[in-house]
């Protein structure tokens, strides 16, 4: 009801604009692209063409907000009921729901031949199945039917660092693979922390998120076990691509930190004390730990390519 009073509303070009560009959800898109820079530059071991990076960012960018575009206009009936999720533009009816599955059509098809034409196809080919995985196996068959969908889901989230990888080597390898487990990893403990401070937005809207269908101390543990596998992980990786002091040096402590919140987390949920507060603060700092740990393999390569 709400809804179609709000379409009934005069839209101007600047309110349509916004929505366009919000269907995109372009900051979850800046942290995936925070990610394939550095990622380039440990590849090409040093600094790779600007033109290339360019090209690759653009690519990625179109890519990953035409997939958020589409899961919104799927989700949109559930997105109505969520408070978090109320004020996105197919929900106050900035544009329809078919107006919107057009864009990200077409921002799709565009972020291919881009990065077909400026890129290579295996990173073209990436980015889209990037796109499918996240729409169909996530959104479509597992968001609301199972508690492990963003387990499996987040695989679309670590696809750019092999988008990266290979623009610079038209190949792929297993630093790439190592890394692509990395944020794999990464997604779960990030995203449950978000999911316990919203908590009662997806039993509204019925979505199994793990807070949802299982105990804070269940969840809180899980989010400790994943934090442990992501530091193995994130060493594996420095130790595959041949990175030096400066990055085994912040993984460590960027891992002692996660570690350590993931800890307190668990212990908090166990005596029954867990809220959204404590949740958000885990959240907010797996966000630091992906950005600083990605700057931090990057800086590496390049003092090491700058002390040669």
């Amino acid at each position: 009801m709400v809804t179609s009073v709000q379409q009934a509303q005069p839209r101007s070009w600047q309110r349509t604009l916004k929505g366009y560009i919000a269907l995109m959800k372009l900051r979850v898109v800046e942290l995936l692209l925070v990610t394939t820079v550095p990622t380039m530059i440990v590849a090409q071991q040093g600094w790779p063409s600007l033109g290339l990076v360019v090209a690759t960012l653009i690519g990625g960018t179109l890519a990953a907000g035409g997939a958020n575009a589409i899961n919104m206009v799927i989700d949109r009936d559930i997105d109505a009921l969520m408070k978090r999720t109320q004020k996105r533009p197919l929900v106050t009816g900035v544009m329809s729901p078919r107006a919107a599955l057009i864009f990200a059509l077409v921002i799709e098809v565009a972020a291919f031949v881009e990065l077909w034409l400026l890129v290579n196809l295996l990173s073209a080919v990436l980015a889209i199945s990037a796109t499918l995985f996240y729409v169909f196996v996530y959104t479509i068959w597992l968001k609301r039917r199972s508690s492990q969908n963003i387990v499996i889901g987040g695989a679309a989230g670590a696809v750019p660092v092999l988008v990266g990888w290979s623009a610079v080597t038209n190949s792929l390898a297993w630093p790439p693979v190592i890394l692509f487990a990395v944020i794999f990893i990464w997604t779960p403990p990030h995203f449950w922390a978000l999911a316990v401070r919203y908590r009662d937005d997806y039993e509204a809207a019925d979505v199994p998120m793990l807070p949802v269908v299982a105990s804070m101390e269940r969840t809180t543990l899980e989010m400790l076990i994943y934090s442990v596998v992501l530091a193995a992980s994130t060493m594996l990786f420095g130790a595959s691509a041949h990175l030096g002091l400066l990055y085994a040096v912040v993984a460590i402590l960027l891992n002692i930190g996660f570690i350590g919140m993931c800890a307190q987390l668990y212990v908090k949920a166990r005596r029954g004390t867990v809220g959204g507060p404590e949740a958000m603060k885990v959240f907010h700092f797996s966000i630091t730990y992906l950005t600083v740990l990605f700057v931090a393999m990057a800086a590496d390569v390049l003092l090491r390519d700058l002390l040669k």
